[in-house]
């Protein structure tokens, strides 16, 4: 080999050896479930003016069922995500006949910061509230009921999104009624506010599944596309998510539709990645699962869309235990990382039962 040539390729080498690794997952922080606290799940997490992030999860204290007794309790990183506070501090204590649970955390446009939760007293009474803090999460105003009707309602975390316009977008799905109790077919549909949370409406579209689907839709999750769609992912027992869109804003909704996000009854998250602009997705990815693992909330697995949702390349794995149940996921962008919090358990502790926080970095997403 000629000598400049040879000395280039030692260049490109070393350059090579020396370019950063990308971050690949790693686990920041597990909450086991305990006697005090038998089951740890959905939460959601805010960034802070002052730099930390705050994760708020629902604490159960009564048992593991959706329906034991909770609070919502909080845990600080102040290092991107890298490391948590050990001891919670309490955000809502249970104001339900049940629970509180089911958080989402969200920034306004007007810089005070929005939890919304569910306040459950029955299987036929489920219903979102709306809290909203001006000093950065130290206080908390009175909630306000984000659903005008009564009801068994169900919000996952995670799910409240303000648009463009100003408007709040809480998607939900119908499970009951006061009187004929606990339906598990949901009908998804959304809840709009245009001032600020104050009062709110029901979408005009109430969206569901085709007549063989027992489940129906279930724990939807919308985001807005460039054009000014919204595209709504519903879970389903047809082997896949479901797919609607709005062009309004979230008042009406196209018929829903399969898709090739292959995945059990399971719920799907997908936010916006603001460094490259394309859309990340989680779920369990359903599209190579062997028989034995059918219908399993396993592995637990991300991707990232550069077509606003029509195909999703670079398909990672972040967990694969066969005997894992990971679901109910958050997502949070610091810097060039991504802080992920999800359900984590297994047959000995309870599928729901156990939190765990992932962080990686974005350029593991596209290696």
């Amino acid at each position: 080999m000629h000598l400049f040539a040879r000395l280039i390729c030692c260049f490109a080498a070393a350059q090579a050896l020396e370019a950063p690794v990308a971050d690949a997952p790693e686990a920041v922080l597990v909450l086991e479930p305990s006697k005090e606290a038998p089951r740890n799940s959905e939460g959601d997490f805010i960034r802070l003016k002052d730099g930390r992030l705050m994760l708020v999860y629902t604490h159960f204290t009564g048992g593991g069922s959706d329906h034991a007794t909770a609070h919502l309790a909080a845990r600080f990183s102040s290092d991107g995500g890298q490391t948590w506070t050990a001891e919670d501090e309490l955000v809502v204590s249970n104001e339900g006949t049940c629970n509180v649970m089911s958080v989402s955390l969200l920034r306004l446009d007007r810089g005070d910061i929005a939890l919304v939760y569910l306040r459950k007293n029955s299987d036929e009474d489920c219903i979102p509230y709306l809290r909203v803090s001006t000093d950065e999460a130290a206080t908390w105003s009175e909630p306000v009921r984000c659903i005008p009707r009564d009801g068994y309602f169900v919000v996952n975390n995670d799910r409240v999104i303000q648009l463009d316009t100003g408007r709040l977008v809480i998607p939900a799905a119908l499970h009951g009624l006061p009187g004929k109790g606990f339906v598990r077919r949901g009908i998804a549909m959304c809840f709009l506010s245009d001032d600020g949370g104050n009062t709110w409406r029901q979408s005009v579209t109430e969206l569901e599944a085709p007549e063989k689907s027992a489940s129906g839709l279930q724990e939807p999750g919308v985001v807005a596309l460039k054009d000014g769609q919204l595209m709504m992912l519903c879970r389903t027992d047809q082997g896949c998510q479901m797919r609607a869109y709005s062009k309004d804003g979230g008042e009406t909704w196209s018929p829903p539709e399969l898709t090739d996000i292959l995945s059990p009854v399971s719920p799907a998250s997908v936010e916006r990645i603001p460094s490259t602009g394309d859309l990340l997705i989680v779920w369990n990815d359903h599209s190579a699962i062997s028989p034995e693992l059918a219908g399993k909330r396993t592995p637990l697995t991300v991707a990232v869309s550069g077509d606003e949702g029509s195909t999703w390349k670079h398909v990672k794995t972040i967990e694969d235990r066969p005997d894992g149940w990971y679901c109910y996921t958050a997502i949070e962008f610091v810097d060039d990382h991504i802080v992920l919090a999800y359900c984590a358990g297994d047959k000995v502790v309870g599928g729901l039962n156990r939190l765990k926080i992932t962080r990686f970095g974005v350029r593991w997403l596209y290696e």
